[in-house]
């Protein structure tokens, strides 16, 4: 097993290298095209705007790679926060930029009252598919979210769970070999470190 966290300039990092280091799964970090063709598997974290993510993977030459290793020779893809907005066909935050398309739908904001500040930054519980891998044994449905933006999905069967605040919005999503959350799973303890493991051992 060879993971390879995606560095792409877009934060976050050290905290997933960290994550898979504490359940006894070293991870490569790593932008380099020899490093991602060897991986077997890929994990893209990332804070930021959905612009500057797709810039940044264009200006590193990447996106042709991934699409190889991800969509044709299906190697398991694991998407972080921005790493799960990138996989939407648009983006719309500060303008409306084109996304790596590998989910239909497009990245939009939520919507905030005066009640519920933006950016959704804290612990939520989510709705989750038990059936689903990715969620096999979880110790509770409590996870970290930091983020302005959601996945407004066109496919419903691709959402394998659904987090509430002031609207309901897709909290993880599962097509095929492609993983995603919209939650931080190295920030969520306990049950975030059991979603790592549920996808390293996934078939």
């Amino acid at each position: 097993m060879r993971i390879v966290i995606i560095d792409y300039k877009m934060g976050n990092i050290a905290s997933v290298s960290k994550a898979f280091a504490s359940i006894g799964v070293p991870a490569v970090v790593s932008g380099e095209p020899k490093d991602i063709e060897r991986a077997t598997h890929l994990v893209l974290p990332g804070v930021g705007a959905f612009g500057d993510g797709m810039e940044n993977l264009r200006k590193q030459g990447l996106i042709p790679l991934l699409r190889r290793k991800v969509l044709e020779d299906k190697t398991p893809f694991f998407g972080i926060c921005l790493g799960m907005q990138l996989l939407a066909q648009t983006g719309t935050e500060f303008g409306e930029y084109e996304g790596l398309g590998w989910v239909r739908g497009s990245v939009i904001k939520l919507r905030g009252d005066k009640n519920l500040r933006l950016p959704h930054i804290g612990w939520n519980n989510i709705s989750v598919n038990h059936q689903d891998v990715l969620f096999r044994n979880i110790v509770d449905d409590n996870f970290y979210f930091v983020h302005s933006y959601h996945i407004d999905c066109a496919d419903a069967a691709v959402v394998s769970a659904m987090c509430t605040y002031g609207q309901t919005f897709a909290a993880a999503l599962h097509q095929g070999n492609i993983f995603a959350t919209q939650f931080h799973p190295e920030k969520s303890q306990a049950g975030g470190l059991r979603v790592l493991r549920n996808f390293l051992e996934q078939k």
